[in-house]
């Protein structure tokens, strides 16, 4: 699987609900950051904190959460996602949509994970 395409399989593992497929580039040293700002905002290492910490707390927080990308651009060892969230907040029935950018950081798995997200617009 080429780097570009470890990235494109977390998206299309994130529309299909798969959280396994989701996790799966990850690994006990990825380091994962979330953007501050965020009520997720922090740095989380490996799948299991990633899965707790991010994944969990979105799918408790909100209902029909998308993270819908418009582009990807292949830097080699560096991948860009940019695109927009959508979702409904439980409780509220709030809709919302934020523009987002994803830098993934790649070598056998990912190394990094970083958010620069509109984190206003999502509080």
């Amino acid at each position: 699987m080429t780097l570009l395409s470890t990235v494109r399989a977390h998206y299309a593992a994130s529309a299909r609900g798969d959280l396994a497929g989701m996790l799966a580039p990850i690994t006990e040293t990825s380091r994962w950051t979330e953007a501050a700002g965020s009520e997720y905002a922090g740095v989380y290492t490996g799948p299991d904190a990633v899965r707790a910490g991010v994944f969990e707390r979105i799918g408790a927080d909100w209902a029909e959460f998308a993270a819908t990308v418009d582009e990807v651009v292949d830097g080699g060892d560096i991948v860009v996602a940019i695109g927009n969230y959508t979702g409904v907040r439980r409780g509220t029935g709030r809709a919302v949509e934020a523009r987002f950018a994803h830098i993934w950081r790649l070598a056998d798995g990912v190394v990094s994970f970083e958010q620069v997200a509109d984190t206003a617009r999502l509080a």
